[in-house]
């Protein structure tokens, strides 16, 4: 469930002032009054949380392969390392990603 944002919209006295935070179902209606002094509040605008992207230098340097499909059983490794095969394909084992150089124990 989202967690939004309310602002009291006068003076009060109530230990959530000025703001507070209030997990509700999106399809609520938002809080027109404040749950803990019943002074009017409104719901403040604000910036969704976007989860960052990952590159594939930064998949890569976490230990992970990422094979992008090209062709029917071709993949393009988009995290190859020094001395693997751009293009893998299923059908030639060689091709293969090493893993053993990613994998420690």
């Amino acid at each position: 469930m989202p967690i939004y944002t309310y602002t009291h919209l006068e003076d009060s006295s109530c230990p959530h002032a000025p703001t507070f935070d209030w997990q509700q179902v999106a399809r609520d209606w938002p809080l027109t009054v404040c749950p803990y002094c019943g002074k009017p509040v409104e719901r403040v605008l604000s910036a969704p949380l976007v989860k960052k992207k990952n590159f594939n230098s930064e998949l890569r340097d976490k230990g992970f392969t990422k094979l992008v499909r090209v062709d029917d059983g071709i993949f393009e490794n988009v995290t190859r390392r020094p001395g693997e095969e751009k293009y893998v394909d299923r059908r030639k084992p060689e091709t293969f990603p090493k893993l053993e150089k990613t994998i420690e124990d």
